[in-house]
């Protein structure tokens, strides 16, 4: 079923339709088209400064540096070449979310030949999942994170498949310039090509060594410096009270736990009586599937190595002065959600699909769209 490049095509334009159809319209916070727009007339800055773009660093007369990661920018670039700036940005996050849910299945597919495994793993990631909520709205926060789970996600199946060193690089490379904290995912990927020879660890560097550089020169042209120190240089952002310890600080653990794990939705008197918040939902009310992540066998070295590599980012996000909002679910967890549904097939594909998977993915679909529907075409959203 899944070997014939029509049924991938199918399924990506099915996807992408649904994610089109369920979307908010236009988001206002269209940066990375800005950005694009702007690399293509030879600038690294913004030139226009609107109000509700709240995260921009001025830097001069008419000049303003976007906070984020440039990738979703870069890859925006063809796009915005071909049909102009005004092109809505949620878009090339529909093509990102429907390309994850691609290679979601081609994933499932490469741990066990198994046809509904693989449709099963494909639905749970593409609308069993906040992806489907970060694909169709498409602001600046949720394109960096899909952009970043979709070429995560790619260089696990390259190092579960033919073991490309280049290619696996390549697209880790990708996926850090989309968010910079995936650098912790290096040591599961040297693992993966452990065994070969001094070559394939050297075409590996060469693959991420030039967005490494390219990240390095692009903060130095704007900052002065290497590192990407942009998220401080915010006007007034460290005087917002949940940064009193700074941006990062592990005394904000807690708090990203308890959104995580023990957010509800908002329960009110009258109509519609059960809504989202802003603040966020956990995990296993949005994705209960992901529950089948413990079943994979921890035996396994790449499942010991998924979940060592879930704690690294887990430290980092968890330690964020904010908890992601405003969101639907815990967005920042998309961060590790590759690994995730790793974990999640193996964990299924133990036993293979009994009818409690199937009740699991179902339910992980309806509180999706219920979210979706709620927030994107009824606004029934607060904190």
């Amino acid at each position: 079923m899944f070997k014939g490049k029509i049924n991938y095509i199918i399924i990506f334009v099915l996807v992408f339709l649904i994610y089109l159809l369920t979307s908010a319209g236009n988001t206002p916070y269209n940066y990375f088209i800005r950005l694009a727009d702007a690399f293509i007339h030879g600038r690294y800055w913004l030139t226009e400064n609107p109000p509700w773009l709240s995260e921009l660093i001025p830097a001069g007369l008419n000049k303003y540096y976007v906070v984020y990661p440039p990738m979703p920018a870069i890859l925006s670039i063809p796009f915005v070449f071909l049909f102009g700036k005004n092109l809505p940005q949620q878009y090339i996050a529909h093509l990102l979310g429907a390309g994850l849910v691609i290679l979601t299945i081609a994933l499932s597919w490469k741990i066990k030949r198994d046809k509904m495994l693989a449709l099963w793993s494909g639905i749970l990631i593409g609308l069993g999942s906040i992806i489907w909520f970060l694909s169709s709205v498409g602001s600046a926060w949720y394109m960096g994170q899909i952009s970043a789970a979709f070429f995560l996600t790619a260089a696990i199946y390259e190092s579960l498949s033919k073991k490309r060193a280049l290619l696996i690089g390549i697209f880790l490379g990708v996926a850090y310039l989309s968010r910079i904290q995936l650098v912790l995912t290096l040591p599961f990927f040297l693992y993966q090509i452990k065994g070969k020879c001094l070559n394939e660890y050297l075409k590996f560097i060469l693959g991420v060594t030039p967005f490494v550089i390219f990240n390095a020169v692009y903060n130095y042209l704007r900052f002065g410096v290497p590192w990407d120190k942009a998220y401080y240089l915010i006007p007034g952002l460290l005087n917002e009270p949940w940064f009193s310890k700074g941006l990062f600080n592990i005394s904000y653990i807690p708090n990203n736990l308890k959104v995580i794990f023990l957010s509800l939705p908002i329960f009110k008197k009258e109509f519609p009586y059960i809504q989202p918040s802003w603040e966020g939902l956990a995990i296993w009310i949005t994705t209960p599937a992901f529950i089948y992540s413990i079943y994979a066998s921890i035996k396994e070295r790449i499942v010991l190595l998924s979940w060592f590599t879930i704690l690294l980012i887990s430290l980092v996000i968890f330690s964020h002065g904010t908890t992601g909002f405003a969101q639907f679910g815990y967005r920042f967890a998309v961060d590790f959600y590759p690994f995730l549904m790793l974990l999640t097939i193996k964990g299924v594909a133990k036993t293979g699909l009994k009818w409690q998977h199937w009740l699991l993915l179902v339910i992980g679909v309806v509180v999706n769209l219920w979210g979706i529907l709620w927030i994107n075409k009824f606004g029934w959203v607060s904190y």
